[in-house]
């Protein structure tokens, strides 16, 4: 489902809410936003109480792409509220943070997107494409060195209670892959099989895991993402 499908009114154009307290960024994320769809319709916010307003006065504000460090916003206590307050809009975060950690919290709270502030244009690019095509974009770098920094939580579960689920090597495989960063496209290409198969056997796992959404499948991709790599082996 792409974002467009996800909007009230499907005649009319995606908003999206860009807040940033810096202008530059927020006319580079505007420009290269409107370069991929011309009819996206833009609201822009200096801070957080602003976006808070915008949000207010727009419900149809579709995509919320917002910095991490902004007058008025405290990091994921505003991020926790905002998905308190709109749990249905989907949100980027757009950061000058690149610690692994911050991604991991990011994803924990419900975000589908993670763009570093140092990412040139055409990975800002690709990045807002695959969010405007209903999937997640995350650096697979920044995701990578998570993977081998993060140690393991006390609760995480284990191998054993993956395979209660009775994911199959298939769905453990895509679980994995998507939870290091990659795309449908990109998990399709690495597994040598098509986008729709990706999108059934990821289908197959959400309901196993009672997943409902993609979103949802991905934090539990990444949170579990040892002991699903370890049910893919054992498959």
């Amino acid at each position: 489902m792409s974002m467009m499908d996800r909007a009230p009114d499907l005649r009319s154009p995606l908003t999206i809410l860009i807040a940033d307290d810096h202008w530059v960024v927020r006319e580079s994320l505007k420009q290269v936003a409107q370069g991929l769809d011309s009819n996206l319709r833009i609201e822009e916010a200096g801070g957080f109480n602003e976006a808070l307003a915008v949000l207010q006065d727009n419900p149809d504000v579709g995509l919320l792409l917002i910095d991490l460090v902004m007058p008025g916003f405290t990091e994921m206590e505003g991020l926790r509220l905002i998905r308190s307050n709109y749990p249905s809009i989907p949100i980027v975060i757009v950061s000058v943070h690149e610690d692994p950690n911050y991604v991991l919290r990011a994803i924990q709270h419900g975000v589908i997107g993670y763009i570093p502030k140092s990412s040139g244009p055409e990975e800002i690019q690709h990045a807002l494409q695959r969010v405007l095509a209903g999937e997640v974009a995350f650096p697979r770098d920044l995701i990578a060195r998570s993977w081998s920094e993060q140690q393991p939580a006390p609760a995480a579960p284990s191998a054993t209670d993956v395979a209660r689920a009775g994911l199959s090597r298939r769905e453990s495989e895509i679980l994995v892959l998507l939870g290091r960063g990659c795309s449908i496209q990109d998990t399709a290409e690495r597994l040598d099989i098509s986008r729709q198969t990706v999108r059934v056997h990821l289908g197959n796992a959400m309901r196993k895991l009672d997943l409902r959404t993609r979103e949802a499948a991905i934090r539990y991709a990444v949170e579990n993402g040892e002991a699903l790599a370890q049910m893919r082996d054992r498959a």
